[in-house]
């Protein structure tokens, strides 16, 4: 099937309020479930150690309103309606704050994004207009534009915190009450569903975790009314207080536990790409906040009436669930514990795909799993690493206690991370005032840090995991991205300037010979190294040489009269062409056959409509290379048609009353023909740049691959030598070459090594 013949009448369109509460349902499957079976843990975790439940209820009420007020401060204000809003063109998390600042400013290390590509239909734009500059907010952006060590502290800031969720995702599957075999068992089987896709996944889960939020939230109510119906008075700011003044050092360390009844909370951002802002919106406002709430409130109305406590299992959640129930809410506690798993899991996937478009994790596998929802992917290699780290950690460390700790550090770092992270996109990206972002950081910062410092200091009872796992995660970013940024050093020191192209001379000193030489590179302007390799070391090169990028754009589609960006590199008549093939996510590449066809006809409509056209074209302010905006062979109705020898032609030349046939030469064996339309008239010269582009289609193309191989210089330090040598050619060797490398024909393939020394 070929999705460019679809006709998108309106391809930014809001989704209907059906789509949305259907998302807002598919969600409570996936993002929820950690968050909501947090009180099967939160007052055991709370009372495990560090204080004790008296018969004066202030323990409790306490440890209430510190849960009431987190979950209302941190999930509900910061997430829902501030966090949720700072999305990266649909994608959430937080590389995606990372990315977004990089669109903002230029603090990136490889820039990856024209600005051509924003112009497309299906890219949103950003909800936030830029209206007055304050001084302060452009000096802290010419700041961190200028100094790089700044830049490398806001990306290392960014893998910190990305790093972490990875190591939530593999802590949090870990973390079950259950027997080791029938726990190892449902890890195996959680993964195995993984590639059904986040909407099936979603809407077999959802059931589970609204039948668990209904059971708790009344309970709770029962628990209410039933034992204690003033609880509600443990809600003040002032109990939190009390509890901290009468038990001082024991209250702050039980912080720790207390900060579990907000895991979870950080997956409404990182799924945010799998579902929409206002479907996560409506799903914890409505649905799971206050079945929390009263969950909390219910748990603390019972233990403010029972005050023996024979161990632990006296202060935990089940204890408070009437006799009757206890066995059917086990059974229910038991699935909603497994789909728990399911949020950190998909918003891993999310940000891998975010750390590896913008440089900084080896090229994986991206299977997009929906054709609605752009966010819903699958990544297979991850989520097999993820299962086999999540099995050896179950094994390793039995301990439920320690593995809550882990996840509570893990949680905590991703929400400072956050917070500082915000703060810059709330000056640099939203334009608000600078004291608006010490607000929010000094605000939000505080409380997390308060946390952070109680989960800290129980570093060597479990909490090391997270460390030492994001610790193995950061290094393999951050070399793979030292490794790249090398890479991309070494292309633009080494382009080749159009001083020593016009130097050359229209024949570039060699013998051209017919055909088209399409050379790929990464790069979207300049000429690449290859390049000038090929002329200094060959006699002969192709009549028409083209500079091919192929690229992939964060839209699921690219229109067809989209596809191609087309300029020109050096003069007319050097017969030099750039050109960049624009595709989305949910784009199915054509094949060879086609594609050759849908390039050559973009080009031969580019120097038809070069002087006539004027109004389409984009500036590209890096190189100052005019690019213009080219469709495929099928979209351009009334441009320049592609014919030929086994063409079927009576469809094209009823497109237009009136079309003129440019011819090739008798003497070559394969006819091809471009059918031009009457008006604007073509000049001679513009003829004989068609003619020769035809001569040179019917010769044929060949198709010139670079593979680069990156070593360090003599006298780099060991360090650099072990980075680069080792650790990114490894990584190198093992990671996915491009997609659009498999469907090149190997007949007409040449392949070129290139050695860089950075």
């Amino acid at each position: 099937m070929d999705l460019e013949g679809v006709v998108h009448d309106n391809p930014i369109k809001k989704h209907s309020w059906k789509h949305v509460l259907i998302l807002a349902y598919q969600s409570l499957g996936v993002v929820y479930g950690d968050l909501s079976t947090s009180p099967l843990y939160v007052y055991k975790t709370a009372f495990a150690e560090d204080i004790q439940h008296s018969e004066t209820n202030e323990e409790i009420f306490g440890v209430l309103s510190f849960v009431f007020w987190t979950l209302t401060l941190i999930p509900l204000i910061k997430y829902v309606f501030i966090v949720l809003r700072a999305d990266d063109n649909g994608e959430g998390g937080t590389f995606a704050l990372y990315s977004l600042l990089c669109r903002h400013a230029r603090v990136s290390s490889i820039p990856n994004c024209q600005l051509a590509d924003e112009e497309l239909s299906e890219y949103k734009k950003d909800t936030f207009v830029e209206n007055v500059k304050s001084g302060i907010g452009s000096k802290l952006k010419s700041t961190l534009e200028k100094c790089r060590v700044l830049q490398r502290l806001l990306l290392v800031l960014a893998l910190i915190g990305t790093c972490m969720v990875i190591g939530d995702g593999v802590l949090t599957p870990a973390i079950s009450d259950v027997e080791l075999p029938v726990t190892c068992a449902i890890l195996v089987f959680l993964f195995s569903l993984q590639h059904y896709g986040t909407h099936r996944v979603g809407f077999l889960f959802a059931p589970v975790v609204i039948t668990w939020l209904f059971c708790i939230s009344a309970i709770g109510v029962y628990n209410i009314f039933h034992w204690n119906p003033h609880v509600y008075q443990a809600l003040s700011p002032y109990y939190m207080y009390k509890f901290l003044k009468k038990t001082q050092k024991g209250g702050w360390m039980s912080l720790g536990g207390i900060l579990l009844c907000m895991t979870g909370s950080e997956a409404m951002f990182a799924d945010l790409g799998h579902f929409s802002q206002t479907s996560i919106k409506i799903a914890f406002t409505f649905v799971v906040y206050p079945s929390l709430i009263l969950a909390y409130m219910g748990q603390a109305a019972y233990l403010s009436k029972h005050h023996v406590i024979e161990n632990d299992y006296r202060i935990g959640f089940y204890v408070s669930v009437p006799e009757k129930l206890r066995w059917p809410v086990l059974a229910i506690a038991i699935l909603a514990a497994v789909v728990g798993s399911q949020a950190i899991i998909t918003g891993t996937f999310s940000i891998i795909k975010q750390c590896s478009a913008l440089g900084c994790f080896p090229k994986v596998k991206i299977v997009h799993t929906s054709s609605k929802i752009h966010g819903q992917i699958y990544i297979p290699e991850i989520n097999w690493t993820l299962m086999l780290l999540c099995l050896a950690v179950t094994v390793g460390f039995r301990n439920t206690k320690h593995l809550g700790n882990a996840a509570g550090l893990a949680v905590i770092t991703v929400m400072l991370v956050t917070t500082c992270l915000m703060s810059l996109v709330i000056v640099l990206c939203w334009h608000k005032n600078v004291l608006l972002a010490l607000c929010f950081i000094l605000f939000f910062g505080s409380i997390e840090a308060l946390y952070f410092s109680a989960s800290l200091i129980k570093f060597l009872e479990g909490a090391w995991v997270p460390v030492a796992l994001s610790f193995i995660f950061l290094v393999v970013m951050y070399v793979w991205h030292y490794g790249m940024l090398k890479k991309y050093e070494f292309d633009v020191q080494n382009k080749v300037s159009i001083n020593w192209l016009l130097s050359l001379g229209p024949t570039l000193g060699i013998v051209r010979v017919r055909g088209i030489g399409l050379i790929h590179t990464e790069l979207v302007s300049g000429i690449p190294a290859i390049f000038s390799h090929f002329v200094t070391n060959l006699p002969a090169f192709h009549q028409v040489v083209v500079f091919l990028c192929i690229k992939s754009v964060p839209v699921p589609h690219v229109r067809a009269e989209e596809r191609f960006l087309v300029g020109r590199v050096g003069p007319k008549e050097y017969r030099l062409y750039r050109c960049i093939a624009r595709y989305g996510y949910r784009d199915i590449h054509k094949d060879d056959v086609e594609f050759e066809k849908d390039l050559v006809c973009s080009i031969a409509e580019f120097i038809r409509s070069e002087k006539t056209e004027w109004d389409v074209e984009i500036e590209d302010l890096v190189e100052n290379e005019r690019m213009t905006v080219v469709g495929t062979l099928s979209s351009n109705f009334e441009g320049i048609k592609l014919c030929e020898e086994d063409a079927n032609f009576s469809d094209l030349e009823g497109t237009s009353s009136e079309v003129r046939e440019v011819k090739s030469p008798e003497r070559l064996r394969k006819r091809v023909r471009f059918l031009l339309p009457e008006s604007p008239r073509i000049d001679a010269d513009t003829r004989a740049e068609l003619r020769e582009l035809m001569e040179a289609r019917e010769a044929g193309m060949a198709f010139i691959l670079g593979h680069s191989y990156v070593r360090t210089k003599r006298g780099s330090s060991w360090m650099k030598r072990v980075v680069i040598n080792y650790g990114y050619d490894f990584l190198r060797r093992n990671s996915r070459g491009p997609s659009y490398a498999l469907s090149i024909p190997q007949a007409s393939t040449l392949e070129v090594g290139m050695v860089y020394y950075v």
